[in-house]
């Protein structure tokens, strides 16, 4: 089998997270730590995915899914022993093993690529990824001979004083050929002071038997940091967004304040679209060219076309037409479809509902579960009834009707092509194509009232 397979610790809890969530499970970039791995494995050629899930193992296999295989380690007993519980699972396989950290979200491909040519070109039992730190205290010192083969890892309280004096470390990242991984680890035991089995061990057994290891290593130690805190956890989001936003203007997207914009690493915007400040731009989402998104826009998993202007709006699992305007302070909630050439206004909601091409929600309005056609106008403060208290219910406006100010359209009910609603109307029957639709009591004027009730 070409390729390599990767085995993903992410068995944790992660205690000085101080939540329930599983540490891999915590978002950075809007996907969780553990996917971010699992996409760079896969990209950098991984052909099977092996995830060692423990604290909070259903949650962890119910969020990736069919993504990768899942083993589990019911107790915790150390990276070495974690590994261990892959055995089985790896039955057969004969070729490199990559060796990852579920909390480790900024690896990217190249650098596992890197990893593994390495390992591969220097032909060897067992590669180390290795970072330099400015700050090295703290980590395992890898040490190397001459010849650039690793001698050991040593561990800070057992390191001499001039293995302090390397800043070169272990990332905790590695790769191992089947065989004598596998047969180091049945040598290794947990006689230590944390009582566990550790993987760096088997480093250590690799070099007596005069294996050769090997050592790849990061140009950025900020690739390879692991999360075990909420403070490292904002440390890596705001690293992983300026990634994205820096390619983003790089492929020729403004980004007006970059320190103040938020972009998902899924999420894909064309050229020429610029972002004003306050921009979230979440999930799934895709931008088209020509747009100006923001100020203070927040958009979720939506599909957005070419030359919107969307500002101080709120749009999640929406599709947005070319040349729309929204805004500002408009909620566009799920399933809404706005066409090519939709104007929705000031202080608007609309949900499960699709606009037709160049109709308009001026402001101040509620449209909800209905179908609304071409050239529509609606007037101020219309709302689709579409709730009876147990269903919901459509409301169906055909192309060109006009809606007057303060109108209740009271679904099921539809308002026919071209056909008009009088202002301060509550419309429970079918308007007709053509007609007017008046629902509003006659008006009586009460004379001298005022004085009489003075009095």
């Amino acid at each position: 089998m070409s390729g390599f397979c990767a085995v993903i610790l992410a068995a944790g809890k992660g205690t000085r997270m101080k939540s329930s969530l599983p540490k891999v499970l915590h978002q950075v970039g809007g996907k969780p730590m553990v996917e971010h791995v699992l996409v760079a494995a896969k990209k950098a050629g991984a052909v099977k995915n092996i995830i060692v899930i423990g604290f909070g193992a259903d949650s962890v296999h119910q969020t990736i899914g069919p993504q990768a295989e899942f083993v589990v380690q019911a107790e915790q007993l150390g990276t070495g022993h974690a590994v261990m519980q892959a055995r089985e699972a790896l039955a057969g396989f004969d070729g490199t093993i990559m060796v990852l950290c579920g909390d480790t979200p900024l690896l990217r491909t190249e650098l596992l690529t890197h990893l593994y040519e390495t390992h591969r070109q220097a032909k060897a039992a067992a590669t180390v990824l290795t970072a330099r730190m400015p700050d090295a205290h703290g980590y395992g010192r890898v040490i190397r001979d001459c010849d650039g083969k690793v001698v050991k890892i040593v561990e800070q309280k057992d390191a001499n004083p001039a293995e302090l004096a390397v800043n070169e470390i272990n990332t905790g990242i590695y790769c191992f050929e089947s065989a004598p991984l596998f047969a180091a680890l049945a040598g290794i035991t947990c006689e230590n002071a944390q009582g566990e089995y550790y993987l760096t061990d088997v480093i250590g057994i690799l070099v007596n038997k005069g294996a050769q290891v090997w050592a790849a290593t990061a140009e950025d130690h900020q690739e390879t940091m692991g999360i075990n805190s909420r403070m490292q956890l904002a440390e890596a989001e705001k690293i992983l967004r300026r990634r994205k936003l820096v390619a983003l203007m790089d492929s020729g997207v403004t980004i007006m304040d970059p320190d103040s914009t938020f972009v998902d690493e899924e999420v894909t915007v064309a050229p020429d679209t610029v972002l004003y400040p306050f921009t979230w731009l979440e999930g799934q989402t895709t931008v088209g060219t020509g747009c100006k998104l923001g100020p203070s826009t927040r958009i979720a998993d939506s599909a957005i076309g070419d030359n919107a202007t969307i500002h101080f709006t709120y749009a999640h699992e929406c599709r947005i037409g070319n040349n729309v305007t929204v805004g500002p302070y408009v909620h566009l909630r799920p399933a809404t479809v706005l066409a090519d050439g939709v104007k929705v206004g000031n202080f608007v909601e609309v949900k499960n509902t699709e606009v037709g091409h160049g109709s308009k929600i001026p402001h101040l309005s509620y449209i909800g579960d209905t179908d609304m056609g071409a050239g529509v106008n609606i007037g101020s403060g219309t709302i689709t009834v579409n709730y009876d208290g147990k269903h919901k219910h459509r409301t169906k406006i055909e192309d060109h009707a006009f809606i007057g100010c303060n109108s209740n359209l009271v679904a099921p009910v539809t308002v026919g092509s071209g056909a008009y609603v009088a202002a301060g109307s509550t419309i429970t029957k079918n308007v007709p194509p053509g007609a007017l639709g008046v629902a509003r009591a006659r008006q009586a004027n009460i004379e001298s009232w005022t004085d009489k009730h003075k009095r």
